[in-house]
């Protein structure tokens, strides 16, 4: 096919009637992706609840934990009574 007859073919499916649509096809729809909006929207709340909990569960270990802190050496007794 050259150009010509591509966009000739193109221009015949795009002034084609669409085909018809069921009455109850929009109800459907809009129920569904009102379903899929609130889904959405729960589980963007969940990852957000679980987010938080873990930067809390995270930051209690680190006060608790203090892993910055170097632990003292169990290898050499302590030196007393020089």
């Amino acid at each position: 096919m050259n150009r010509n007859q591509r966009e000739s073919a193109v221009r015949r499916l795009m002034e084609r009637a669409s085909p018809p649509v069921p009455a109850d096809l929009y109800g459907d729809v809009v129920r569904r992706g009102s379903r899929m909006l609130r889904r959405r929207t729960v589980a963007r709340r969940m990852m957000w609840l679980l987010l938080f909990a873990a930067s809390v569960a995270f930051v209690v270990w680190a006060l608790t934990a203090r892993p910055w802190v170097e632990p003292p050496s169990t290898t050499t007794p302590p030196m007393t009574g020089w």
